[in-house]
């Protein structure tokens, strides 16, 4: 995908930081003045006219994106957003749960006659327990009660299959686990759209491509596209029969649909994103000059979308950014992004031309807002998470370990992710006492282990819930043989083939060490002479067993040559290998303590 070159051109540009209930946030204007003779808004006319329009119509949009089934608030680090001060200092703020983004959303709501609500994917998938047990149920009942209006598919909307996307889609009970509750699931009364995923046997769309939204005479038509690696990032599973479309191409492709329909204000939702220069959510995009804010995938895509769409709504990085780029007219365009978990909600203008049908993309502005927990709670959202609660807590109260203090799931080495890893080598050694080491991916990791009690079970108790929390995926743990050349070379992928640009550094069992050195590129940031097991140098011939989940085990994430291992073994569910481990070197008396994560050495 190559860059379209830019022409030169002039243009205003208002980033300001200004208050709001929440505090700060970064508000991204595209200029900032209507025609002197427009006004945005209704008016009514006189003399026997009748109700008469002003030319321009401001369109509220909010939206978020990367939900993951996070109903009740997030813990530790992942319920937090960062806020930049006026004096440059940073503060966090405690953010999150749809109890009180459901407050948030209807506040800002008031008083708008023309709001939408749209979101960027992965509103399912990867959730906490109250949801994931009853396979998102709770949260599509959720997204419909606070008025979704339409979401792109993400990658997790694919973990459990494309029939069973189809069946949060259109309702129905889970066709092994039946029905949950008194009634039969209606299913999403909003649309999910997925115009870059096709089934292979007839070359068309899984689900809408596209929707419009209408009210009187104003249309907006939003696109909706998940990202093209899909497949690299999703079980084999949950893709079997699906092909997965560039972005660029169909959003191009869909934008010309609706111009032929007569529908020229269009919105892509992209479940694809980029990194922001700074953690901080109301960082100002355009302060290190144009084009620096925000690097990744997302910027290329947004380079060559046409020039017709007007703003892009995005995901997939958990990221918080409100950017303009560059179309290929070189004309600047919004892109935004509201992290994850409920923690932020997008608000953007739009400003509707009635004489055009287009959005006056000289007065788009957008700013991300903190889902604040100091606004009363959504009592339909507090009935809804009581009753899924209810039917969960046999399940999710039980203890299964004793932890002595917060164990990050963050870092580049994180002690969770050593804990994760030595509790796979554990099993491992069970199924075959030959077991040499284990290899855990980062993003099967969606949640620190948090002293502090959730409920009624005690501080330093994990439950059963908080385990599913950190690893809701269900993947098996697996083991096979590799030579000592392949177990290096996947240490290697960490950071180069698809992971050079973003490197995905696998966590590692007790025994297994190495240097990896930042200053260095591509695969050289591993170094090939520091990778020792138990101490000993790897013998590029001798062969190793090696205990992985099934996805690393399939070539997952970027690691092709793990898909390449021997003499499979396929082991029971990776959670119940977690709570194993920490019921067999647990107790209330003798906790584990958090894992000193020294096991790779950062040369920075």
């Amino acid at each position: 995908m190559s860059a379209t070159s830019h022409q030169q051109h002039r243009r205003r540009r208002t980033y300001a930081l200004i208050a709001t209930a929440a505090g700060l946030a970064t508000v991204g204007a595209l200029a900032a003045a209507l025609p002197a003779t427009a006004s945005a808004g209704e008016s009514t006319g006189k003399g026997g006219h009748g109700h008469q329009h002003s030319r321009y119509q401001d369109v509220q949009l909010l939206s978020f994106n990367d939900l993951h089934g996070n109903l009740e608030p997030p813990a530790g680090s992942s319920g937090r957003v960062t806020e930049l001060q006026a004096d440059g200092t940073t503060k966090t703020i405690d953010a999150g749960g749809v109890e009180y983004l459901a407050t948030h959303l209807r506040q800002a709501r008031e008083g708008e006659k023309y709001s939408i609500t749209a979101a960027g994917g992965d509103m399912v998938g990867a959730s906490p327990l109250i949801s994931g047990l009853f396979h998102d149920e709770p949260t599509i009942e959720a997204l419909n009660k606070l008025d979704l209006d339409v979401t792109s598919v993400g990658n997790h909307e694919f973990d459990e299959g494309a029939k069973e996307l189809a069946r949060l889609q259109n309702g129905g009970c889970h066709p092994k686990d039946g029905c949950y509750a008194d009634k039969k699931f209606k299913g999403a009364d909003f649309p999910y759209l997925a115009a870059n995923v096709l089934d292979e046997k007839t070359g068309k769309p899984i689900l809408k491509p596209y929707w419009v939204w209408k009210k009187r005479d104003v249309k907006v038509g939003f696109i909706g596209v998940t990202l093209e690696d899909t497949p690299g990032v999703v079980s084999a599973e949950g893709v079997k029969g699906l092909k997965f479309k560039d972005e660029v191409e169909t959003i191009n492709k869909y934008a010309k649909v609706l111009q032929r329909q007569g529908v020229k204000s269009i919105v892509a939702l992209i479940h694809e994103g980029g990194a922001p220069a700074s953690a901080s959510y109301n960082y100002d995009c355009e302060a290190p000059g144009a084009g620096d804010g925000v690097s990744g995938p997302i910027v290329d895509i947004a380079k060559n979308i046409t020039p017709q769409v007007d703003a892009l709504v995005t995901g997939h990085t958990h990221a918080a950014y409100v950017c303009s780029i560059d179309d290929p007219s070189g004309k600047p365009r919004m892109v935004t992004s509201a992290a994850s978990f409920g923690r932020l909600y997008t608000d953007t203008t739009l400003t509707y031309d009635r004489y055009t049908g287009d959005i006056a993309r000289t007065a788009v502005k957008s700013a991300n807002r903190v889902v604040t927990r100091d606004v009363p709670k959504a009592p339909d959202m507090t009935q809804l998470i009581s009753k899924w609660n209810t039917l969960a807590a046999p399940i999710g109260n039980r203890a299964i370990g004793y932890i002595s203090a917060d164990i990050p799931s963050a870092g580049t080495e994180s002690p969770l992710g050593d804990l994760i890893a030595d509790a796979q080598l554990a099993y491992g050694k069970e199924l075959d006492p030959e077991t040499d080491l284990a290899l855990m991916n980062p993003g099967g990791i969606r949640a620190p282990l948090t002293f502090a009690a959730k409920g009624a079970e005690g501080d330093g108790v994990v439950t059963y819930a908080e385990g599913f929390t950190v690893q809701p995926f269900s993947n098996t743990v697996n083991l096979q043989d590799l030579t000592g050349t392949q177990l290096i070379q996947v240490l290697k992928e960490q950071v180069s083939g698809t992971n050079a640009a973003s490197p995905k550094v696998l966590q590692i069992s007790s025994g297994l060490t190495y240097t990896l050195d930042l200053t260095k590129s591509g695969a050289d940031r591993v170094v090939t002479d520091s990778i020792k097991l138990n101490g000993e140098a790897i013998n590029p011939t001798a062969t190793y067993r090696v205990a992985t989940n099934n996805f690393l085990a399939g070539g997952g994430d970027g690691f092709p040559t793990l898909g390449q291992g021997t003499n499979d073994l396929v082991g029971t569910d990776d959670l119940t290998v977690l709570e194993k481990y920490l019921t067999a070197n647990s107790s209330a008396t003798n906790p584990i303590a958090p894992p000193a994560a020294n096991r790779i050495t950062v040369v920075q």
